[in-house]
């Protein structure tokens, strides 16, 4: 099968009937071409000096609670990549993301021209909210990916794709050809192979690098949520996927949690990732994070998480409870 990559009309056969028409704003988000846009003025972050205020109050709050955090993280050499942020409230961690996340894109779109970013679904979406009020983000030179999706229709509500939509992508002016959904036209073994051949495309085109030390692509940042059990992606406790050594995108058709079939990135891509952030809130998810972080016991899919330079959860008060 060819990748969507190559051509438009098999990325994005079968669209569903209801979907907006061209004229309407979500046409903006179906790809013509992989080509980067010219450059421009690097971003700058100009959120309002309340919220940066209320941030560094958190942060003088919370650091015994983050040393406490980092203790419990280790100090191996993968732990010497990794740092634990932790806020007294989401919407300070949102604050910090967004700067965290247009400090990096000002970063790799002056070094090579490209900001190559994945993102989950779920809550993960909503804390990206912030994003969106800063300015001068160079949005042109975004590459959107995402690092699993449901094999439903675009407009289904368990779409990953429709919820970065509706929150995110509709609010920022990302170059249609850059935004990279599945084929869900296609079987769940198919949509993943169509998408790997894809990201191979893009290797090939100098939009994606590739790791040194893996040889797997190098995305500039992966944003990523976890659920209640410490799944990440469709990455499930127990399940085989955790330990696929060939693939970069799998398919998944028994995921635990509906819908069943879907497609994800593997631990091979995932890690091989510069700049992983994992973003966890809410007191639902505290003893998944401790395990995660103690790496004690069954170690939850979050756990095995890293990346090639730096791993950054960001997590509220809630979620570390039991650090």
């Amino acid at each position: 099968m060819a990748s969507s990559c190559f051509h438009r009309s098999i990325l994005f056969s079968s669209l569903p009937t209801n979907l907006p028409s061209r004229s309407d704003p979500l046409s903006a988000f179906f790809p013509k071409n992989l080509t980067c846009s010219s450059p421009s003025t690097p971003s700058r972050l100009s959120l309002g000096s309340g919220s940066i205020r209320r941030l560094g109050e958190c942060r003088r709050k919370l650091s015994e609670v983050r040393s406490m955090a980092s203790t419990a993280s280790g100090t191996g050499k993968e732990e010497n990549k990794k740092r634990v942020e932790i806020y007294d409230t989401e919407e300070n961690l949102a604050i910090d993301l967004a700067k965290y996340t247009s400090d990096l894109s000002d970063k790799f779109c002056k070094e090579r021209g490209a900001f190559t970013v994945v993102v989950s679904g779920g809550s993960l979406i909503k804390s990206l909210r912030k994003l969106v009020e800063v300015e001068s983000i160079d949005w042109s030179r975004w590459h959107f990916f995402w690092v699993d999706e449901r094999v439903v229709p675009k407009n289904h509500d368990d779409s990953n794709y429709k919820l970065a939509y509706d929150n995110f992508l509709s609010k920022v002016p990302i170059p249609p050809g850059n935004v990279y959904a599945i084929n869900e036209s296609l079987s769940a073994e198919a949509a993943a192979d169509d998408y790997e051949t894809c990201l191979k495309h893009l290797v090939k085109t100098n939009i994606l690098r590739v790791s040194e030390s893996t040889g797997f692509p190098k995305f500039d940042l992966m944003l990523l949520g976890m659920g209640p059990d410490g799944h990440v992606a469709s990455l499930f406790p127990g399940h085989g996927l955790c330990s696929e050594s060939n693939k970069w995108v799998a398919s998944i058709t028994d995921s635990p949690k509906p819908p069943s079939e879907r497609i994800t990135f593997t631990f091979l891509v995932i890690n091989s990732s510069a700049h992983v952030a994992l973003v966890v809130c809410g007191s639902g998810k505290a003893e998944a994070v401790q395990a995660a972080l103690n790496k004690t016991g069954s170690v939850p899919p979050a756990g095995l998480v890293s990346a090639e330079e730096e791993l950054v959860w960001f997590l509220d008060k809630p979620a570390c409870s039991k650090l």
